[in-house]
């Protein structure tokens, strides 16, 4: 008798205790559990063959259909352009104002987006700005008419042809 209750105690201690309800600690969904290492380690090869979906893909490349750009044709039509530039320090400082501004608004809108309220507002002010300018310009073929003629008469102000 004394054997065999210390064989049930070894016996008890080998034994792991499961719960019998499994406890979930945080509202994610259940994930089935991963595929042992000896599968494999590409997902689709899990599948079975019938569940697995074709996919063929064929590249090819040609010099005639190729719309890559040379770089030393870029590099030497580049360099034609900052020649024939008369004031390159003018457009030395277009260029960093430029970067300067882009820098300085991107300041500024990360400011007003650390606002709470003021960029929901404001998205509700672009989208009433939005419905206006569709129901102004885009919904009616007159209108759609006058969007153009006035599109034109500004690309030629700005071209200097009118």
């Amino acid at each position: 008798m004394a054997a065999t209750a210390s064989s049930m105690a070894t016996t008890a201690v080998f034994m792991p205790r499961l719960p019998a309800k499994p406890t979930r600690c945080s509202a994610l969904p259940y994930l089935p559990p991963r595929l042992s290492s000896t599968t494999s380690s590409f997902p689709l090869k899990a599948f079975p063959e019938s569940r697995r979906l074709s996919l063929q893909i064929r590249a090819s490349s040609s010099e005639e259909t190729s719309t890559s750009v040379d770089t030393g044709e870029l590099l030497t039509d580049l360099k034609e352009k900052w020649d024939a530039v008369e004031n390159k320090s003018t457009v030395i400082l277009y260029g960093g104002g430029a970067i300067v501004t882009v820098w300085l608004s991107s300041i500024v809108v990360g400011a007003v987006n650390s606002v709470p309220l003021l960029p929901k507002v404001l998205e509700l002010v672009g989208l009433g700005y939005t419905g206006w300018f569709v129901y102004r310009y885009l919904l009616f073929k007159s209108s759609r008419k006058e969007l153009a003629t006035d599109i034109e008469a500004l690309k030629k102000k700005i071209a200097g042809t009118e």
